[in-house]
């Protein structure tokens, strides 16, 4: 089955009751038993739900895993795989990555013994230099944010499987229609659906995809035991967003392809960062494992200030100045205050993050107004 007719139907079926065409919202919080322990699969909601196990079956099938498992954010999701781990552990992750997932390494988890260590991930040999008797796990973001770097997801897996090491891709940026880092060797993929799933912006929700039964029923138990599960309402809606994922996704990427290659060449730009430009490092390898290069777009401007990058920021009229991406509608951020604020400045300017870097979650207008609208917002400076 092709991606697109299993975005649309894959663990979708026809309410047995009713014949509804779309999963109900099975908006209960417990279900009648004809005696204890006899019923029709489902006992309480915070353990089972229909419309999330739709959902669930859904997103197993698109990153062709075994089980996908359902959270009420994406920083739930990563929460339930470091949980995985005991105190002693380590985690090697990439030194590019959400401010969010550095801030549950170090802030959290670090306090219970869980120690990690961020590292350039664009050379496997490296990574390989890194891990030592106590390193459990080894935590991937491609296309990085914001800087957009591109990790080899097969090398870096075969590095971890000679070590006996599980990998997790966070496949946020990509999506399941760009990549499959299962079928690349990974073992977890984690996503915040709250971003290209969802689609529209207006739902929070994370998920978990694995391909081994048994690490499925490990976080199924930390699932129910924690309860950071979404409700039905939340699953409905990501479940309705990916019916039009690969439509969604495709004309962004086309739109965010062009929108790079035009800011490349403006004179009042001195850096983008776009794993679809030919001079970027990583495109032989975004060439290879992935469909398209994305439509996020990171960039610097001549002069390099934050007091210029302002001035755009705040002079944008298509482009909402906002926190999160994958949305129909196009954002632009500033990841030094925003999404990456809770990363020190030093560690952010050793991957390039400075404090005047602009990211753009490009969506799926017309792409001659989203051009017009940052060659006017490009006049503040």
């Amino acid at each position: 089955m092709q991606f697109g007719t299993k975005a649309i139907h894959a663990g979708v079926e026809p309410d047995p009751s009713t014949g509804a065409v779309m999963t109900p919202i099975y908006q209960t919080s417990t279900y009648a038993q004809e005696a204890p322990g006899v019923h029709k699969g489902y006992e309480y909601a915070r353990t089972q739900n229909p419309t999330r196990h739709a959902l669930e079956l859904n997103l197993a099938a698109l990153e062709n895993g075994a089980k996908a498992i359902c959270f009420s954010s994406g920083m739930a999701a990563m929460d339930a795989v470091i949980r995985l781990l005991n105190p002693g552990d380590e985690v090697i992750a990439t030194n590019d990555l959400y401010g969010g997932s550095y801030r549950l390494l170090t802030k959290v988890y670090e306090r219970y013994g869980i120690k990690s260590h961020f590292i350039d991930m664009s050379d496997p040999a490296e990574v390989d230099k890194y891990i030592n008797e106590r390193t459990k796990l080894l935590w991937i973001e491609t296309p990085t944010n914001p800087m957009l770097n591109i990790i080899d997801i097969e090398a870096v897996c075969k590095v971890a499987q000679k070590h006996g090491i599980r990998t997790c891709v966070d496949n946020t940026f990509a999506s399941p229609y760009l990549q499959t880092p299962l079928d690349l060797g990974a073992d977890i993929v984690v996503h915040s659906a709250t971003k290209y799933l969802g689609g529209h912006s207006d739902v929070v929700l994370g998920a978990i995809v694995v391909k081994d039964e048994a690490l499925a029923q490990q976080l199924y138990f930390l699932q129910n035991a924690v309860g950071a599960v979404p409700g039905p309402h939340d699953c409905f809606l990501v479940l309705r967003g990916i019916k039009t994922l690969h439509l969604r996704v495709e004309r962004a990427c086309k739109n965010a392809k062009k929108i790079a290659k035009h800011l490349a060449a403006h004179p009042r730009v001195k850096t983008v960062y776009y794993p679809g430009l030919k001079d970027h490092p990583g495109y032989m390898i975004a060439s290879r494992q992935m469909r398209f290069y994305g439509a996020m777009v990171s960039f610097v401007l001549e002069k390099d200030t934050q007091e210029d990058a302002v001035k755009v920021l705040s002079a944008t009229k298509l482009f909402t100045l906002a926190e999160s991406l994958g949305g129909v509608e196009s954002l632009i951020g500033h990841p030094a205050t925003m999404t990456h604020a809770s990363i020190p400045r030093e560690e952010r300017l050793k991957v390039g993050l400075s404090d005047s870097l602009i990211r753009l979650s490009v969506g799926v207008e017309d792409l001659e107004d989203l051009i017009a609208d940052l060659e006017q917002a490009l006049l503040a400076v």
